[in-house]
Parts: structure tokens; C-alpha cells; sequence
């Protein structure tokens, strides 16, 4: 299966403001593209690219004062199939996990895993060990908290979430997160472009937020948002939540003029065809 995937986002700043954009498919997946219209900026500015700490493919820029567009469109081969599901796979036990995954343990910036560990404890601790406990925070979070895009906030943490029961993806990630990590299972942040494809249109495309969850020496996708197996994610970047992961981080104030995702399949003699 192809799928077409792009940005093309708009931002007004007051004076020249260096940015650090995150929107390029990590590198596990470079060589399942197939065509790439690449980056591009309006004005015409140079853009460099280097990896973080967590891999992800980060791209720099300084943006000049005024309206600035970057615009990114590739098209990459995908599985057509849905999330797998394992409900059988084990935890793996704590002293086994290798060391670069115990930091998806600890608490974060947005994962205030102190505030929520005895909830937690008190409403999962009786459930099947695994992919069985996992999924029932997955459950939980999905049916307590309330998507509504008028009451998103940049700032809002897992524990506020927990206690408003509303937000956006990003919310419903961040406190299944908090609670599988309390829950001694270590779970990472992703964003991505997940598009419509299986399922009823819903309305404009956006990137999407969900969680990895490390299970039998493995990292496995889990989307409390959605809660239900999807095809085509395309996953940008993943950390311990949302601030590891900004889409912009600009050194300055920014303000967001026009945002447009696309993420759909298409036919092999469609690729070249303008988004």
C-alpha cells in the first residue's frame, strides 16, 4: 500500500526566530519510500537536519521575520494491515529491560507518575500482568477522558488531564503513559501522521499522538485515543511525552497562520499527483 503524506504549515513571527521542526519520518522508515517532493520553505531559507538523542530526524531553520511556510510531501509503502494485537505477551520483568529503556519508567515533564501511582495500583494492580493490564488503562483513559478540541492546552500534564477528563490526543497519551509506567512497564510518546484510511472520515487531517508500550522485549503501539487498531501510522518522533517532541520549537514567539496534514493511500499512478 502507498501512502501520501505531507505538511504544509504557516507561521507569522515578529523578528527573525530560529526553529527546530519535527515532522519527517524516523529513519527505520527511510527506505520505504518511494518518492519525496522533500522540504521546502517559504521564503527560501537553508535548512539543516541532525538526530537527537532519542534518533529522531530534527530539521533547523531561522525563520524571517513575517509569514513563513514549510511544506514537506512524500510518499512511502506501508503495510495495509491494522495494529497487531498480542493479547498474550508477557511483561518483561524490570531487571531484564535494557538499559536505554529504563528511563520510560521514570516521570516526565507531562507523566507526573508520583501524583498517580496509587490510583493506579488501586485500579489496575489486579489485572492480568501484560498486554491485558495495558489494555484496561487503555480502556480506562479512552472512556474517562472526553476529545474536544476547544479545550486543548500545550500545558496541560497527565495528572491535570486525569482530573479535567478532557483534551485532545495528546492527553489521552499522556495519562495512559503515566499510568502503564506506574504500573512498572516501561511506555514511550509518539507522534505520527495517522490518517483516515479503515475508518469514517472525521474531519481535517492532523498529527496524532499515541504510545509504545515495551511488552516481552518489545516496543508495541497502543492508542488510547482511538483505541482500536488503525493502518498506516507513520511514526515522526517518539520520548518520554509531548516536550521531547515539539512538531516546532521556535526560539521566539510564533504564530501558527495555516496548518494543513495529508495522509492518505493512493495508487501507484496517482503518486505524482499534486496534494
Amino acid at each position: 500500500m502507498l501512502i501520501r503524506y505531507g505538511y504544509d504549515i504557516t507561521v507569522s513571527c515578529p523578528q527573525d526566530t530560529p526553529l527546530i521542526c519535527m515532522m519527517e519520518v524516523r529513519d527505520e522508515r527511510r527506505d520505504d519510500l518511494r518518492q519525496q517532493v522533500g522540504i521546502a520553505t517559504t521564503p527560501s531559507v537553508p535548512t539543516t537536519a541532525y538526530r537527537d538523542v532519542f534518533g529522531n530526524a530534527c530539521r533547523r531553520c531561522v525563520a524571517p521575520a513575517g509569514l513563513f511556510s514549510l511544506r514537506g510531501d512524500w510518499t512511502i509503502e506501508s503495510s495495509d494491515q491494522p495494529d497487531p494485537v498480542l493479547s498474550w505477551l508477557p511483561e518483561t520483568p524490570i531487571a531484564q529491560l535494557p538499559d536505554d529503556v529504563l528511563i520510560y519508567l521514570l516521570g516526565s515533564r507531562y507523566c507526573e507518575t508520583d501524583k498517580l501511582s496509587q490510583f493506579a495500583w488501586d485500579m489496575f494492580g489486579q489485572t492480568t500482568p501484560g498486554w491485558s493490564r495495558v489494555q484496561a488503562i487503555c480502556d480506562y483513559v479512552h472512556n474517562h477522558i472526553r476529545f474536544n478540541y476547544m479545550n486543548a492546552r500545550v500545558t496541560r500534564t497527565a495528572y491535570e488531564g486525569w482530573q479535567e477528563g478532557t483534551g485532545v490526543c495528546r492527553d489521552f497519551a499522556h495519562l495512559a503513559i503515566t499510568l502503564t509506567r506506574c504500573m512498572n512497564i516501561p511506555t514511550r510518546y509518539v507522534n505520527g501522521y495517522l490518517g483516515d484510511i479503515g475508518v469514517p472520515v472525521t474531519g481535517p487531517m492532523d498529527f496524532a499522538a499515541w504510545m509504545e508500550v515495551f511488552l516481552d522485549g518489545r516496543w508495541h503501539t497502543f492508542d488510547p485515543r482511538n483505541n482500536k487498531p488503525r493502518i498506516g501510522r507513520l511514526v515522526v518522533a517518539y520520548g518520554r511525552d509531548a516536550a521531547d517532541v515539539p512538531l516546532i520549537h521556535s526560539f521566539g514567539p510564533h504564530v501558527l497562520q495555516a496548518f494543513k496534514i495529508w495522509t492518505d493511500r493512493v495508487e501507484p499512478e496517482r503518486v505524482d499527483q499534486p496534494a
